[in-house]
């Protein structure tokens, strides 16, 4: 250990160099876990959050989240009547672009009933959760928005009264929540222009049938496009109820699909996060890979660097132990140093991160596990080639 600290001091510069290197790689390995595990947490963020027993969505679809699903409104009344159902409540959730602050900004909105429904904001940072029918909204902090602001959707403008932490979708994209109605209209909403064009269009279609102007006008109503679907119902289950008797009974006799939490949950993992994982753990296993190798690499420059040192000691009859000791214990210490100052690192580039970081424990520290087997593994071919070295050497040999 003594040996091994008289030639760090010898050459600290290049040690210390050496260390910040590699420690800004094992950091990004951590940030790399970091962003795997929050894209798991970020995907499954809204479903943990939403108390319901079941999700009831369009037929033959895997909705709400990996695939659109639309249904009418009023199905949210039949699933309510279902036995064993103590509430239903209608969902609407769709992703928006819009320009707020001015910039473009990308999110998800979610129009729930606000009169006792479920799926609106259970968590609140600041402000109140939404209590007028209309005109109001609660938005997560990442939006950069404030309470008060008042912000254009469509062609109404909806007050802040809410501010959420942490509340996104799948994306990592924030929520934005609003009253069922409000949400439905900015959805279905179409510009004016459109409004008059499929206007004039569906007058000519009526006219070719043969529809005097009078019929016409009364007909068009019913051609024109509602805004009265939903895209889910959530279910609380009565006391005693057996959820596999009401799902059956919803897929029976209403015809929609019905899952619960844990296969809503199973869906978002093996379908949307599926293949974003899939790289992200290649990319983590990838560069811890490197690292290892590059640390293998720095321990044997190192040991190279001081092989003529290494045949004096094997000249003066220092014992093999010795010498394996001296790189070992390098060897270890730039391994332990680098993750240490990437421990911090990771830690400085948390807060400005623009996506989720979730880190367990456990996984930081089968990281170091494996960074501290890595470490002493690379010395390995530095201990091989210095045993191999002929004490000559140190005599010009």
């Amino acid at each position: 250990m003594e040996l091994a600290l008289k030639d760090i001091r010898r050459h600290l510069g290049k040690f210390l160099a050496t260390i910040a290197g590699v420690a800004m790689l094992l950091a990004i390995v951590l940030v790399m876990n970091g962003i795997y595990q929050g894209n798991i947490r970020d995907g499954v963020w809204l479903i943990d959050n939403i108390d319901a027993d079941l999700w009831v969505v369009e037929r033959g679809r895997g909705g709400p989240f990996n695939e659109a699903s639309r249904i009418p409104l009023d199905s949210y009344k039949s699933v309510a009547a279902t036995p064993g159902v103590a509430r239903a409540s209608p969902l609407a959730l769709y992703t928006a672009q819009r320009k707020i602050n001015g910039r473009e900004q990308q999110f998800t909105m979610i129009g729930y009933d606000i009169f006792g429904g479920a799926g609106g904001p259970d968590r609140l940072a600041e402000g109140r959760a939404i209590a007028a029918p209309h005109y109001e909204m609660v938005a997560d902090r990442k939006l950069g928005l404030r309470l008060g602001d008042r912000v254009p959707l469509g062609t109404d403008h909806y007050t802040v009264v809410g501010l959420t932490s942490g509340a996104v979708d799948s994306g990592g994209n924030p929520l934005v929540y609003l009253a069922l109605a409000d949400a439905q209209k900015v959805q279905f909403e179409q510009d004016k222009r459109a409004i008059s064009a499929a206007t004039a269009a569906n007058l000519q279609r009526l006219d070719r049938a043969g529809y005097t102007p009078e019929q016409a006008a009364r007909l068009l109503p019913l051609l024109s496009a509602g805004n009265s679907n939903i895209n889910a119902v959530l279910v609380k289950l009565a006391p005693g109820a057996d959820s596999e008797t009401v799902s059956r009974h919803i897929r029976d006799w209403l015809y929609l699909n019905v899952y619960t939490t844990a296969e809503e949950r199973g869906l978002m993992l093996e379908g949307k996060l599926s293949r974003m994982s899939a790289v992200l753990g290649l990319f983590r296993s990838l560069l811890m890979l490197v690292s290892i190798v590059i640390i293998a690499l720095i321990v044997y420059v190192l040991t190279i660097e001081k092989i003529k040192s290494i045949a004096t000691l094997k000249l003066i009859g220092a014992p093999n132990g010795l010498i394996v000791r001296l790189i070992m214990t390098q060897s270890l210490l730039l391994t332990l140093a680098s993750f240490m100052i990437a421990y911090l690192l990771r830690d400085l580039i948390a807060p400005g991160f623009p996506r989720t970081l979730a880190f367990l424990p456990a996984e930081t520290a089968a990281t170091f596990a494996v960074m501290l087997a890595g470490g002493v593994l690379a010395s390995l071919m530095a201990v091989w080639h210095a045993l191999r070295t002929p004490a000559q050497l140190a005599l010009g040999g």
